[in-house]
């Protein structure tokens, strides 16, 4: 007996510990599901404002959006989150003291889609620094002390589509982020940018400087600047067009505003050309005698000699290109300097890729097959809609093989059967007949018809005798489709 004693009293142990590690269990699943300093809303964590030095560690995987903001995290490690979010998608840590992420901060939240780093105290963007996050979609970096920009620092981030980087220290433009596929925004205001890269900027495609924002920075001031700030402006660009005011540049310590300076007024012309042409552009200024400079698309100023073989300015200031191609499109700017002021063209090229002859000739071959198929359908409407129908010019019928039972009329006779002068044989009343159409011939009356009586009448060819009664059991059809009953 005593060792089922110990058997159930070791049953009854396991039983106990079971029952205190599910209990156990289920108020850690409790403390998981919502940390205790955040508001959770389903997917949503929101740890706003409540001074935070560090992030909670017992995040639930199934997060969505955490907000972190307005607390007092001061670096972002590694191991910041020791679960792995795959759900999140929305990170908000702005309005921290953040002056550190590590280069794998990110590795747990590989499907983010938006940062939130704005108002923070970030002074470099290292290497590779969001190179994980190959779906983001927008980054918010303003007001933070941000001075460099890593070339690598976004690379792999192919996704990414709105970038702000205002309110910063940046002094160098990173040209690097024009190459980003989808990026559509790039807010670099309210920086410390002297220089831009003017060339790299004019080849930009017109969705991209549309929202490239580079006002209240202290720009070197020059007619170059000028220019391309009044063609984004002619363009009606919304980088320009809505802070046109905040544009300035700075000249003997002072600033201007762009539009301001003392490079006249901006004229900007389109013209068109086909392969093999020989064009020349003027360089019409109001000034006389002044010294006229152009550029090409590729930013390489033409001299007054021949360059190559195409380019040539004359010494009135014109420009002719010979035997145009499609390479020498673009947009050709002539700098007109004076004594008084300046003036600056810009012409946009647009070469056709055929010549004008052969284009003519492809529409003249065209406009021919669309008249030769209008007329093939033409004549086939009227083959099927005006040929003569063959009953017109059917000539004269011959004569039945039954003369004595053929029927010359269209009218149909309700006589009596009977002779009047007959007896009582037959009933007295009246026999329906069935006469069925037959072109003119001997016999017949005015309009075809045939006079009402007793007797059909009396064909006058000769060689025939009278036609005996129609046999109302016995109807002949004489070239007749259609029977008529009355």
């Amino acid at each position: 007996m005593q060792p089922q004693r110990d058997l159930r009293g070791l049953r009854l142990l396991l039983l106990s510990w079971f029952l205190l590690l599910f209990e156990v269990a289920r108020a850690g699943r409790l403390v998981v599901s919502c940390p205790a300093a955040c508001l959770c809303a389903s997917n949503i964590l929101s740890c706003s404002k409540q001074q935070l030095p560090n992030v909670p560690h017992t995040l639930p995987s199934y997060t969505a959006l955490l907000d972190l903001s307005h607390n007092n995290l001061s670096r972002l490690r590694a191991e910041w989150t020791p679960t792995r979010l795959p759900h999140l998608h929305s990170l908000l840590l702005s309005h921290n003291h953040l002056n550190f992420i590590s280069s794998e901060a990110f590795s747990p939240v590989p499907n983010l889609r938006y940062l939130d780093l704005s108002s923070n105290q970030l002074r470099t963007l290292d290497e590779s620094l969001f190179s994980g996050l190959q779906v983001l979609e927008v980054l918010l970096l303003y007001n933070n002390h941000i001075m460099a920009v890593d070339r690598s620092a976004f690379e792999d981030v192919v996704q990414l589509q709105k970038l702000y980087l205002s309110q910063n220290h940046i002094s160098r433009f990173p040209v690097e982020l024009c190459g980003l596929p989808k990026l559509t925004l790039l807010d670099l205001s309210s920086n410390r940018l002297k220089t831009l890269p003017l060339s790299n900027l004019q080849k930009l495609p017109a969705w991209f400087k549309n929202g490239l924002y580079l006002h209240n920075n202290p720009l070197h001031c020059n007619c170059e600047l000028y220019q391309l700030f009044s063609h984004w402006q002619y363009r009606q660009l919304s980088s320009v067009v809505d802070f046109q005011e905040d544009l300035y540049c700075m000249s003997s310590k002072e600033l201007h505003n762009v539009f301001n300076l003392n490079c006249s007024e901006y004229k900007e012309r389109a013209w068109e050309a086909h392969l093999g042409e020989t064009l020349t552009i003027h360089c019409d200024t109001k000034q006389q005698g002044m010294t006229k400079v152009w550029v090409t698309p590729s930013n390489e100023r033409v001299l007054d000699v021949v360059v190559n073989s195409t380019v040539t300015v004359f010494e009135n200031g014109s420009l002719q290109i010979k035997g145009v191609q499609v390479e020498d499109g673009g947009v050709y700017t002539c700098y007109a300097m004076g004594e008084a002021f300046n003036e600056t063209l810009s012409v946009e090229l647009k070469v056709y890729n055929f010549t004008l002859h052969g284009h003519h000739e492809t529409l003249n071959t065209a406009y021919t097959t669309l008249v030769g198929c209008i007329l093939s359908v033409v004549l086939v409407l009227i083959y099927l809609y005006l040929t003569p129908c063959r009953c017109w010019c059917r000539g004269v019928e011959k004569p039945s093989s039954h003369q004595g039972d053929s029927l010359s009329s269209s009218m149909l006779s309700t006589t009596p059967n009977h002779d009047p002068m007959a007896g009582g044989d037959k009933d007295d009343g009246f026999d329906r007949r069935v006469a069925f159409l037959e072109p003119g011939g001997p016999g017949q009356g005015q309009n075809g018809k045939l006079k009402p009586g007793n007797t059909l009448p009396v064909p006058e060819a000769t060689g025939k005798g009278q036609r005996r009664m129609s046999d109302p059991e016995s109807v002949s059809s004489v070239f007749s489709d259609t029977p008529i009953v009355v």
